[in-house]
């Protein structure tokens, strides 16, 4: 079938949006109707060239939301009619990591996933005979897409999908970092770094965990201000003497959990400092730039504070996404108020330059005609 996709065709360069050709779901796969899909920083950073395992041409997108159409032969995981989040952090079910509770980590697919391919080496995606390959299992930035059955989350269909896609990535991994990575714990402090959709995620999962004090750290007042509405009791413009405010608000120890949800690896070593002395734990859940180091003092870590990193913040997709999702059907957080802007497709590169900018929360591509 023919379908509009967004195409990295060239490091650095605009995505180009143009028809180009989807084959059929094979064994064990779903091809799924996007309703929705969120522009994440994980799209730009590989569009940009930085990342060192990203490849052209491909289909962008990860952050997506949709119904099932149709499914391959052995499919048993979702049917059509099933309104479904793409995971990019897929769950079997059976592989060693996956039945383990101490991590989402799934390997099942993950060569091949890497790669640009679905599970068995191949694309579905192709333009004049040419294979066009796969982002992160799931390219989302198109109308249609085909996805491993393992690599969806079957959601409540009373869910309005464009406040669904954010759960594919941002929001959950923020929420996840507190809730399963971290684990924080009723009547805590905490300190989360950032507030973006991540940043913002782990306020609210930090809330949900009953923590007594929640502090938000940003450049941005305009996003401390959500970090407000969202569950922080404080907020902090970033700074370099923070971690000196944060210990004098502690009693000279530090916070019982820190959260890093910038990437920039200063405001790591930030998260680490002010984490509590005896038994505080830093939580990186920023994607550093390549080649980067995160420098930490020994003596930190022999007095008792931990670091712990979190990939899509521990959370188990197909298991623990729905559960997120239907919390905030029973209003516990705001989902939609994350949404801050819906483009069409076409706007997918406008996107881009405005989270560079540092414009809203999460945009949300919900039209691709």
């Amino acid at each position: 079938m023919k379908v509009r996709a967004a195409v990295l065709e060239e490091f650095g360069q605009p995505l180009v949006v143009q028809e180009i050709e989807l084959a059929e779901p094979r064994a064990g796969e779903a091809l799924v109707r996007l309703e929705a899909c969120g522009v994440c920083h994980t799209d730009l950073y590989s569009a940009s060239g930085a990342d060192p395992t990203g490849y052209t041409d491909c289909v962008l997108g990860h952050e997506g939301a949709g119904v099932v159409e149709k499914v391959g032969p052995d499919a048993t995981l979702v049917a059509p009619g099933d309104h479904v989040v793409t995971l990019f952090a897929p769950e079997c079910g059976e592989c060693l990591h996956c039945l383990d509770p101490r991590t989402n980590r799934c390997v099942a697919i993950r060569d091949q996933q890497g790669l640009g391919f679905l599970p068995d080496g191949t694309a579905r995606f192709s333009r004049n005979g040419k294979d066009i390959r796969h982002f992160m299992g799931t390219s989302t930035f198109a109308e249609y897409t085909v996805v491993p059955e393992i690599a969806l989350a079957k959601v409540n269909p009373d869910a309005p999908l464009a406040a669904c896609a954010p759960f594919a990535c941002g929001l959950s991994t923020g929420m996840g970092a507190a809730l399963y990575t971290a684990r924080v714990t009723p009547g805590s402090t905490c300190v989360v770094f950032g507030c973006g959709l991540v940043g913002l995620g782990a306020v609210i999962g930090c809330r949900l965990a009953g923590a007594d004090r929640i502090v938000a750290v940003d450049l941005s007042e305009a996003r401390l201000q959500e970090a407000r509405r969202h569950g922080a009791t404080d907020t902090r413009l970033a700074a370099d003497d923070l971690v000196d405010w944060i210990r004098g608000e502690t009693d000279g120890f530090g916070a019982d959990f820190t959260f890093e949800a910038t990437g920039n690896v200063r405001v790591m070593q930030q998260a680490v400092e002010a984490a509590r002395e005896a038994w505080g734990l830093a939580t990186m859940i920023g994607v550093a730039g390549k080649g980067e180091t995160l420098d930490v003092v020994p003596r930190l870590l022999i007095t008792g504070r931990r670091v712990t990193g979190s990939s899509f913040g521990g959370v188990k997709g197909r298991s623990q996404v729905p559960e997120l999702v239907d919390r905030w059907l029973g209003g516990e957080f705001d989902a939609e108020a994350l949404v801050t802007n819906r483009i069409l497709l076409d706007e997918v590169n406008e996107a881009f330059d405005a989270m560079e900018r540092q414009e809203g929360i999460r945009t949300v591509i919900t039209s691709f005609a």
